[in-house]
């Protein structure tokens, strides 16, 4: 059956035009558990713009995603997705590992390389060789998460013996996903990975891409049924400001007819969506309730 995910808001202005605290992040995040979607997530970001110009700030993700682990009981929680090439990858692998432990195994390690240029020139990151530390970092990750140790001399990131103890409560690894579509990544997550993201974008592209995804299994050997498949969708349940041009992405109209279109991506072949809502804020959530009616049913 389709999973569904919770996109919660983490950047100022994300919440209809207010910044999300603390108190709207944790009230969101308790609705979205019980109304039943299976999993939240936390985008990874510094911020959007030009930092010496317009600039929307964001939140945390990891110190956003501890507090909500602490806050709830059942949904998985997931990073959408972590920028590995902010952070060194064997203390990144212990930070999801103790995670999985105060969470008592609901964590999704969600990684990409990362794409705001801008981004990374402000705090101080590498922008040119991001790839290059993705792919070490992805390495040491999933050997720690599933070995209990790395050794890895990579081109931008090395770890000479890093063990990862205490484990949590799975021993055998918390899931990693990717999100990616250049075909590097896709070699990589197809060789490494648990799941692959696709992100936002329309199900015939997305078609396209999960053939990519398909023939990148294919090309290590790996059965793709075994890769966990996921994307994102914009779904509106509340009214559009009318001075606020809508998104072309956004699914509207009945719930019956929302739920179908949300099922065609499982018809494609996707196991998970993740979910931002239009507006993305607690009444939108409660709005959202006919639509899961109607995928249940």
């Amino acid at each position: 059956m389709l999973r569904l995910g919770l996109n919660l808001p983490h950047s100022d202005g994300q919440m209809a035009g207010r910044t999300p605290r603390w108190a709207d992040i944790l009230a969101m995040a308790r609705e979205g558990e019980a109304l039943g979607f299976d999993s939240v997530w936390i985008s990874d970001h510094m911020g959007f713009g030009d930092p010496e110009g317009e600039w929307r700030g964001s939140w945390e993700s990891w110190t956003l995603l501890t507090a909500i682990a602490a806050s709830t009981e059942r949904v998985m929680l997931g990073t959408y997705v972590t920028c590995a090439p902010f952070r060194n990858p064997a203390l990144l692998a212990k930070m999801a590992e103790t995670l999985d432990e105060v969470s008592g195994g609901r964590v999704i390690l969600g990684l990409g390389a990362g794409w705001s240029e801008p981004e990374f020139r402000a705090y101080g990151f590498p922008f040119e060789d991001r790839f290059d530390r993705f792919e070490d970092s992805l390495r040491i990750i999933c050997s720690m998460l599933r070995t209990g140790t790395a050794h890895h001399d990579g081109v931008a990131a090395q770890a000479r013996g890093a063990r990862l103890e205490p484990r949590g409560p799975r021993p055998g690894g918390l899931p990693v996903m990717v999100g990616t579509a250049g075909p590097r990544l896709l070699r990589l997550t197809a060789e490494l990975a648990d799941h692959w993201n696709g992100s936002l974008r329309p199900i015939g592209e997305l078609e396209e891409l999960l053939g990519r995804v398909a023939e990148a299994c294919q090309a290590v050997g790996r059965d793709p049924a075994t890769l966990t498949r996921s994307a994102e969708v914009l779904v509106r349940t509340l009214p559009a400001n009318p001075d606020v041009p809508p998104d072309e992405r956004e699914l509207v109209g009945p719930p019956e007819e929302i739920a179908d279109r949300l099922r065609a991506y499982e018809r494609l072949g996707i196991d998970e969506l993740q979910v931002q809502l239009r507006p993305n804020t607690l009444e939108a959530i409660g709005a959202f309730k006919p639509v899961m009616d109607a995928l249940r049913r």
